[in-house]
């Protein structure tokens, strides 16, 4: 029974979804940005295609949005609309709302797109985060910066990626950024600054229970690479260590108080040097980063396709199933490189489970049933690539997803 699926992104990506969806025998409908119409998306499994302008990186007008859907609906009975990208969740959310489509609405969509609202959502929730003030009012801000020592970090509390933040050492460099923000000052959120390891927890989930989880370890955390380039990397640990099992009842805590029903997710903590765990934050949507490559690596599971299997499977009445997980170590790299096409063949061993092929990128996931040899080849290769391929050009340049 075909059902029909709205698919948005302003970012290429989600392939995998669309191809999946599509084999499953629904109608897919691509809405995504006008700039974005030469890139090699899986055209055979898409039926319609419809094409935004932005008016700033990732932003559409949401008004004419609306209209464009309406258009459509007129011919169309759509079934689902799908957010491929954390930049889209929001317009994901109005649309369903809008049209009365169901699936995750404006409010519970906040708890996984605005940070302030799931910070407060946690907080109420009983699950340790960073000590945090909304920004909106002076005295408040001065308050929380008297009774929480600098160093803070100034964040969007709706970017995607971690290029907006800022940390902030002293009250006048607060100052100074908040002037500097004006009138979008109240976008922004402060919390204080916690030095420790941060991990990602990702997920599918099906009827409010998690059914597959991944949990790895960011090895250069994306504040850092945003901010001052370098290699992306991050591994996967072990099912039975005490690590993995505190990240598991964490991220179950977070998505049963958050709300979620179904989808896929990716969720982000620290280890702070206090030896306490905190939420950082948490998305409805697949991790970027290549990060899908790193848990089919370990897991043998490709969250893209299962995530499309589980939406399908909702909407027809089907019951879903996960395969079985294979228990495997995986490890990913990702940086800019100086070529188009960086020449692998040093990097080439029995380890390498794939390279990514991105333009102006070298990008290698591993795989080995020893924890100890990914990160050993991890190291390996980020010593070569950082003294003859790595590119790093100014954060405001640098791609945010």
């Amino acid at each position: 029974m075909e059902k029909i699926f709205v698919c948005i992104s302003c970012y290429y990506k989600g392939g995998e979804f669309l191809e999946e969806l599509k084999r499953l025998g629904n109608k897919v409908i691509l809405i995504t940005s006008d700039n974005l119409k030469d890139k090699n998306w899986p055209w055979q499994s898409i039926d319609e295609v419809y094409y935004m302008s932005e008016t700033k990186a990732a932003t559409w007008n949401l008004e004419h949005l609306t209209q464009g859907f309406s258009h459509l609906m007129k011919t169309s009975q759509i079934d689902a609309v799908i957010a491929l990208d954390d930049y889209d969740v929001e317009k994901a959310a109005m649309l369903r709302e809008t049209f009365r489509i169901s699936g995750m609405g404006q409010t519970t969509h906040r708890y996984f797109r605005d940070k302030l609202a799931m910070r407060q959502k946690a907080k109420d929730s009983n699950i340790n985060v960073p000590e945090f003030s909304s920004v909106f009012n002076d005295q408040k801000l001065a308050d929380f910066c008297d009774n929480n020592p600098a160093p803070w970090v100034l964040k969007p509390r709706s970017e995607a990626s971690a290029s907006g933040i800022q940390k902030i050492n002293s009250k006048q460099q607060l100052w100074e950024s908040l002037e500097k923000l004006g009138e979008e000052r109240y976008l922004f959120l402060l919390e204080t600054f916690k030095p420790g390891k941060v991990f990602h927890v990702d997920s599918l989930v099906y009827n409010k229970e998690i059914i597959f989880t991944s949990c790895a370890q960011y090895l250069s955390p994306p504040m850092n690479v945003a901010h001052e380039g370098g290699v992306f990397r991050t591994k996967t640990l072990g099912r039975y260590s005490d690590i993995y099992k505190k990240l598991e009842a964490e991220n179950k805590k977070v998505l049963e108080s958050f709300g979620l029903v179904y989808g896929a997710t990716h969720t982000e903590f620290i280890l702070g040097d206090d030896g306490k765990l905190y939420f950082l934050e948490t998305s409805s949507r697949v991790g970027g980063a290549h990060i899908p490559e790193l848990i089919k690596a370990s897991s043998g599971i490709n969250i893209w396709d299962e995530w499309a299997k589980i939406e399908t499977s909702l909407l027809r009445n089907e019951k879903y199933e996960l395969p079985k997980p294979t228990g495997f170590y995986s490890g990913l790299l990702v940086c800019l490189a100086k070529d188009k096409h960086p020449d692998t063949k040093e990097f080439e061993c029995e380890e390498v489970y794939k390279f990514v092929d991105i333009d102006y990128h070298i990008a290698i996931v591993y795989k080995s049933d020893k924890e100890e040899i990914i990160q050993q080849k991890l190291d390996e290769a980020t010593d070569k690539i950082t003294h003859s391929i790595l590119n790093i050009i100014p954060p405001q340049n640098r791609p945010t997803s």
